[in-house]
């Protein structure tokens, strides 16, 4: 079964089979499919008949793990939107699999957002990233046994992310190894998931079943 099979097969087990009780921490309530607009149903139609297979974070089926899309509903259109971007950057990106999640992971980790890290740490495990490399990322550590191709990756998301820009030497190296669509899909990547960081957070989207937060707080 290749990488995207196996995304659908998780996010179908997760989004059909965890229980989930609200809780008063969530900002923005799960919306039942009978109370949803009917521009909320056309925006979740959308996403449920792409690779996502189901609305994360909506109550369309039961009561499920939170996500963007739960909160992204009150602006429907928005919601619609942006989640063409994030099929984009998820399923079709140039950024291979592993990589794309370990720009997901840096972004996470910077956001300290704990339910993007909870969602994606598994699929970058399923793409191959090395175990020790999050491991050590969680723990606010630049990663040591990081591959080449991860080692180009990691710079210039923290350089993007700490330094609000990146330099000629790591843009160069971006460039050489993954081109100019590379470059751009791997910027478009971290801020995509900066916004669903930015949403979760503000949400404050709690981890399924009550568990625990999965990134350790760090002081900056």
């Amino acid at each position: 079964m290749n990488f995207a099979k196996n995304v659908c097969v998780i996010a179908l087990g997760v989004l059909a089979g965890a229980a989930f009780a609200e809780t008063e921490d969530r900002r923005f309530r799960l919306i039942p499919l009978d109370e949803m607009t009917v521009e909320q149903r056309a925006a979740a139609a959308a996403i449920m008949s792409g690779p996502r297979a189901a609305v994360a974070g909506s109550a369309a089926t039961a009561k499920t793990p939170g996500s963007p899309f739960n909160p992204w509903l009150r602006s429907p259109e928005l919601a619609d939107r942006l989640q063409r971007v994030g099929e984009y950057l998820r399923f079709k990106s140039s950024i291979p699999a592993r990589l794309n999640e370990f720009a997901i992971l840096i972004t996470a980790r910077q956001w300290d957002s704990q339910y993007e890290w909870f969602a994606h740490h598994r699929l970058a495990m399923l793409a191959g990233l090395n175990p020790q490399v999050a491991a050590e990322l969680a723990e606010g550590k630049r990663p040591s046994g990081m591959q080449e191709d991860e080692t180009i990756v990691y710079n210039f998301c923290l350089e993007m992310h700490q330094t609000k820009k990146v330099s000629d030497a790591t843009y160069k190296a971006a460039l050489d190894k993954f081109g100019e669509r590379g470059v751009m899909d791997l910027i478009a990547v971290n801020g995509y998931y900066v916004l669903v960081s930015m949403t979760l957070n503000v949400d404050r989207t709690p981890i399924p079943d009550g568990g625990k937060p999965p990134l350790p707080i760090l002081k900056r």
